[in-house]
């Protein structure tokens, strides 16, 4: 205890050190626990560095040379003090007022080790944790690279029962040892004015829980939350800030997934993974005229606002703990504002891909206490089709076709391909894929072809990066059943004579065998009546592929009633965030 004394009144200045009894050296360390900080920001390789601190109810943030000599910096600090009396000995003169004696300039100097530091020393140097600023007779603890918070920011939309993941994003420190303290307000109000930072609790606020996610309950309805997070990195901690959310709405009640995830309540046990693939209905294409009006007309306005859909997307794949979540139509906001922050909060890291000249997209998501990303080999189809050597077999085919062809060039299809590392058993891999093909009905021989080099590409990355691991290889496929695509996959081959070929009409048909760069695949949920159910449509869309003679079907969650599917009528709905289902399912990986 002695020895951590010692340590702590060397950071006093000299003045603080002549001290002669234990109780004055009590009050000297306790006057060092409340000194105001001094935050310092300062990077090696960067010019600049900067200084924040607050004097009298005024932040103070400077910007200073990290090559300066301190003295400049310091000068540079009284004299903008003694600038801001001059301004407000003006404003009393104006008013009328008669003003105080004329300003004295501030005396500003720095400590360290009961030392005052040189004039001359770089700012780069000078500027140490613990150090003191005396400014005038206030003193603060400089902090440098203390744990900072560079964003933060509640959801704009929060409802009742359903998990509030604060979006954080954090400097010199660790988001899993941050402080988090949710308050309720004691009385309704609907104003949006940021909260006044305090110290602990104020009478207007009740503490209602800890923890990155909290969860209001109903009767929090009409009120607002507080969020209190302190950025820490270990022991040591950085500025609190103080988060004040929006009025809590009410939720739709029960929810098209609520009944799975009575399957989903316990994570996969090892060497079993949980997988999910999931289109989400990106907002790009949510909010157009097409979709109110004529897609899903039955769907309430607000239903459809992202804010809302968003609550129901985080709630629902939380609710699955799964360990690979594979989603397509991902709005690239929705994944770095929503998606990433929440999931993260649940141990998830994800990787994102873009669609070409598009603004949405796929995610792919890994449990990190459980799976590790070794690299990642993501590709346009059709930029792959033109360019890598390793297609120009199907490139030579579709050349009895010049329509087609061209017609598949202009898609914007991508392939994403993470290979993966199970943490408990290094060198044990795993392969996933992630793809939403070419939409249009009729388009499938385009998807044939989109299919057939993603095949071609899987089989080239898991042969030079992962020789041996299992594929896991998730999508809307835009393909039924009894579709070239699912044919190609299941059996590995499509003929000549396939209805698909042909299926642009044809000035676009194409007359070729096209064979799987892989053995047959199969899908994990087999052939389920539909995975895509909006006013006009209903069908299998959507798959799960494994490789059946490395990785066995543990369980898979069963698919909403077609009850709960219509009780609005179709999706998406109040109650369901997309018009596609997510399919679900165990899958036991060979050891």
């Amino acid at each position: 205890m002695f020895n951590r004394l010692s340590a702590a009144l060397t950071l006093l200045p000299r003045r603080l050190l002549l001290v002669s009894s234990p109780r004055t050296l009590t009050g000297a360390c306790r006057l060092l626990g409340r000194m105001n900080p001094a935050v310092v920001r300062c990077l090696p390789g960067e010019p600049k560095l900067t200084i924040s601190f607050s004097l009298y109810g005024s932040h103070k943030h400077m910007m200073r040379d990290q090559d300066e000599p301190l003295g400049k910096a310091l000068a540079r600090i009284s004299h903008g003090l003694n600038k801001s009396q001059g301004k407000a000995k003006k404003s009393k003169k104006k008013k009328g007022e008669t003003p105080g004696e004329a300003p004295v300039l501030t005396a500003v100097k720095l400590y360290y080790n009961g030392e005052e530091v040189s004039g001359m020393s770089l700012n780069s140097e000078a500027w140490q944790d613990g150090a003191v600023l005396e400014v005038g007779d206030v003193e603060y603890s400089v902090r440098r690279n203390t744990p900072t918070l560079t964003n933060a920011e509640l959801p704009a939309s929060l409802l009742a029962e359903f998990p509030v993941c604060p979006n954080l994003e954090i400097e010199f420190g660790n988001l899993e040892d941050c402080e988090f303290t949710w308050y309720r307000e004691n009385a309704p109000n609907t104003s949006t004015e940021a909260a006044v930072e305090v110290e602990g609790q104020d009478s207007e606020w009740t503490q209602v829980g800890c923890g990155r996610v909290h969860v209001p309950s109903i009767q929090d309805i009409g009120y607002r939350l507080k969020l209190r997070c302190t950025p820490k990195d270990g022991g040591r901690s950085g500025l609190p800030k103080e988060l004040l959310s929006t009025a809590i709405e009410a939720g739709p009640g029960v929810c098209t997934f609520d009944n799975r995830h009575a399957y989903t309540l316990k994570e996969a046990e090892w060497p079993s993974v949980r997988v999910v693939s999931y289109n989400i209905l990106a907002d790009t294409y949510a909010q157009t005229e097409l979709s109110k009006t004529v897609l899903y007309p039955y769907c309430a306005p607000y239903a459809l606002q992202l804010d809302y859909r968003q609550n129901l997307i985080k709630k629902e794949l939380a609710g699955y703990n799964a360990d690979i979540i594979c989603l397509q139509e991902v709005d690239k906001g929705v994944f770095v504002n929503s998606l990433t922050p929440a999931l993260d909060a649940f141990g998830l890291d994800g990787v994102f891909r873009t669609k070409d000249r598009q603004h949405e997209g796929l995610a792919t998501f890994y449990r990190r206490s459980k799976l590790k990303l070794l690299s990642s080999h993501n590709i346009s189809l059709s930029e792959a089709l033109t360019s890598d050597p390793i297609h120009s077999a199907l490139l030579e085919n579709l050349s009895a076709s010049t329509a087609l062809k061209q017609n598949i060039l202009k898609r914007s299809t991508v392939l994403q391909v993470s290979v993966l590392e199970d943490v408990t058993k290094p060198g044990r891999k795993v392969c996933v894929a992630n793809t939403h093909l070419y939409w249009l009905p009729k388009g499938g021989s385009i998807r044939l072809v989109q299919m057939g080099v993603a095949l071609q590409h899987l089989n080239h990355v898991i042969n030079e990066v992962a020789p041996g691991a299992p594929l896991i290889f998730c999508g809307d496929f835009n393909s039924h059943p009894d579709s070239g695509v699912f044919q190609l996959l299941s059996e590995a081959l499509v003929p000549l004579q396939h209805a698909d070929w042909s299926s642009l009409g044809p000035e676009e048909s194409c007359s070729m065998e096209l064979l799987s760069a892989l053995p047959p695949l199969l899908s994990a949920y087999g052939q389920p009546a539909y995975t895509n159910y909006v006013g006009g449509f209903h069908g299998c869309l959507d798959y799960i592929f494994i490789q059946p003679d490395n990785m066995q079907v543990e369980q898979v969650i069963p698919l909403p009633s077609h009850q709960e599917v219509t009780t609005y009528e179709a999706l998406p709905s109040v109650a369901h965030p997309s018009d596609h289902i997510a399919l679900i399912c165990d899958l036991r990986w060979n050891p």
